[in-house]
């Protein structure tokens, strides 16, 4: 596990942890235990669909690459708690053609459980929000030419700017903060048409 990147998110490279992540239920129980805290296999079981003897199947799955640790805060030893080894994670595609698949695999998964996140906001948070809140909500669609080292340094610069916000505790922000969630894709195109200015 590598946290040298600017959130400390826990960074996969081996095709098989990309593939093991790349599992609906698998990328549940780590989204559930990253923005809720430490669970039990039974606790998480009506949050991801499963029960909770396969939650713990999938649980131990995650711990074999580091994604999930247990945790020790619990108040009674009678049952296995477990916790994100990490706030996030991101993913480097590897160059051979076992873990490109296995990226693209994760990908998909990933892009799959955040196509309705915008739609669940706009119903069911986006109405709960004063003026404010909601006049700061946004979306942008935009279209830049760029090369893969600008693209990379731009993405570097963003994640810097952010860096303090995402790894601040929620229990230190200042009054009146609250939690923002941000979906950012980067998708270059192909290129097989020639960027129009």
């Amino acid at each position: 596990m590598s946290l040298k990147n600017p959130y400390g998110d826990f960074e996969i490279n081996e095709p098989q942890a990309l593939r093991a992540l790349a599992h609906p239920v698998r990328l549940a129980i780590l989204e559930h235990l990253q923005r809720e805290g430490p669970a039990t296999a039974t606790g998480l079981s009506p949050h991801v669909g499963a029960t909770p003897s396969v939650v713990s199947w999938h649980l131990r799955h995650l711990a074999t690459f580091g994604l999930v640790t247990d945790w020790d805060g619990a108040a009674s030893k009678r049952e296995r708690w477990w916790q994100a080894a990490a706030r996030g994670f991101r993913f480097v595609l590897p160059d051979d053609a076992e873990g490109q698949a296995a990226g693209r695999q994760l990908r998909g998964e990933m892009f799959a459980r955040r196509a309705e996140v915008p739609q669940q906001w706009l119903l069911n948070d986006e109405p709960r929000l004063d003026a404010e809140w909601r006049g700061l909500a946004g979306v942008a669609d935009t279209r830049f030419v760029a090369t893969a080292d600008e693209l990379r340094q731009l993405e570097e610069s963003i994640e810097e700017l952010l860096a303090p916000y995402v790894r601040r505790k929620e229990e230190s922000a200042p009054d009146g903060a609250r939690i923002v969630r941000m979906l950012r894709y980067l998708l270059p195109e192909s290129g097989d048409d020639q960027a129009e200015s």
